[in-house]
């Protein structure tokens, strides 16, 4: 994976040597609050550091920095689990910000590079996001990146402890490389 710079973030894919940054972003329960609902242990980012490392080749997590300043990850990867079928040529966009990075425009500015990559280095044929239906930053981070909603839906996972707006349901956004291409010019 490349490293990829906009105007004011570098993109760097993850290595081990971050594995601290990725503990302090989520360890914060309002930056975990529409994924878990709650902080993440040491023990639940080191196995999620580990898993973030496997993504397939070309794909994956990259840690963002404004000048030396960490900010969060965005990631890009091939569509996995319950509610994201298996498509070749698509792959899924996310990003997790610290939360004094909140409300700067650095989500949006990450995600367009992702988008670049993504279409121009990937040649993928359609990129989407998912959030739950009631998380309205992200949402418009999407929104503000280009991409247009394509459907609501109840997951198919299964939570022990599901937490506040689950019974809201969850939400796709997606661009696809037509779009992308029209849009970008």
């Amino acid at each position: 994976m490349p490293t990829l710079r906009t105007p004011r973030l570098t993109l760097v894919p993850l290595r081990d040597e971050h594995l601290e940054l990725e503990y302090e972003l989520d360890s914060d329960p309002e930056v975990m609050r529409y994924l878990t609902g709650r902080a993440a242990t040491r023990a639940e980012v080191e196995r999620a550091h580990a898993r973030r490392m496997a993504t397939e080749p070309g794909f994956g997590f990259w840690m963002g920095f404004a000048r030396e300043d960490f900010v969060g990850w965005w990631l890009l990867r091939p569509p996995h689990g319950p509610d994201q079928p298996e498509v070749d040529g698509e792959a899924e966009l996310g990003y997790r910000l610290l939360r004094r990075q909140w409300r700067q425009g650095y989500a949006r500015e990450g995600s367009l590079e992702l988008l670049r990559y993504g279409f121009e280095e990937l040649g993928l044929d359609r990129i989407f996001a998912q959030t739950m239906a009631v998380n309205t930053p992200s949402r418009a981070t999407m929104v503000s990146a280009g991409l247009t909603f394509a459907r609501a839906f109840i997951s198919a996972g299964e939570y022990d402890d599901p937490i506040e707006g689950t019974e809201q349901g969850e939400v796709e956004y997606e661009i696809t490389r037509r779009r992308w291409l029209e849009t970008a010019g």
